[in-house]
């Protein structure tokens, strides 16, 4: 692992620790119930524990990628893939820098797989201001290779979209963190709240290919 790897898992480890310390404070004070979303408001409360059997419908509308070539959702984006989705906005300065920057490492570890056995989605959350240009151009920042999909587009596609994932909220600000992981081709899906590391998605990834290797 070069230095530059290894500087900035070591950032992201800082700003993870802060973010759970941050998450735990809130839970013990907040008596309503609520969790801090992106920027500091209020979003409904998440479970404590993660969703090991998540229930997720998924649409096959039509998006678009950092490229601005037309992707539909699940016959393109998923087909029968193993992956994992994040849920962004552009503009975003709090928790979407941090999940980008631990996909940055999921991808980093994933190797030769990513774009082959595993394809990482990162979906805006924010299609009107969020234009494939503005995607490609974040996406850079944390060098997104082959195998990392940035989806926008229409408003009502992509707010369909999020509805049937589970990720979607009227005020994008309230949007509270998560990661979907899942294996397309079984329907198995898991959902992680908060800020998990690379190593626990990583975990997730590899658990769902060999139970579809087993299946076989």
């Amino acid at each position: 692992m070069n230095s530059l790897r290894i500087m900035v898992r070591t950032a992201v480890a800082l700003v993870l620790a802060l973010a759970v310390g941050g998450a735990v404070s809130a839970s013990a004070h907040d008596s309503d119930g609520h969790v801090p979303g992106h920027e500091g408001g209020n979003a409904k409360a998440a479970p404590v524990q993660n969703d090991a059997s998540a229930a997720v419908t998924l649409h096959d509308l039509e998006l678009v990628d950092e490229k601005g070539e037309p992707v539909r959702f699940v016959t393109d984006a998923l087909e029968n893939r193993i992956v994992a989705i994040d849920f962004v906005y552009t503009t975003c300065t709090t928790a979407c820098p941090v999940l980008s920057s631990v996909f940055s490492l999921v991808q980093a570890e994933l190797g030769d797989r990513a774009g082959k056995d595993v394809w990482l989605v990162s979906m805006s959350i924010d299609p009107v201001r969020d234009t494939p240009r503005r995607m490609a151009e974040y996406g850079r920042k944390f060098d997104a290779g082959e195998g990392w999909i940035w989806l926008t587009g229409e408003k009502s596609s992509v707010d369909r979209v999020l509805s049937g994932l589970g990720a979607y909220t009227p005020e994008i600000v309230d949007h509270p963190p998560m990661v979907l992981i899942g294996d397309a081709k079984r329907g198995v899906w898991r959902r992680l709240f908060g800020f998990p590391a690379p190593e626990e998605i990583l975990a997730h990834i590899d658990a769902l290919a060999a139970e579809r290797a087993a299946s076989h």
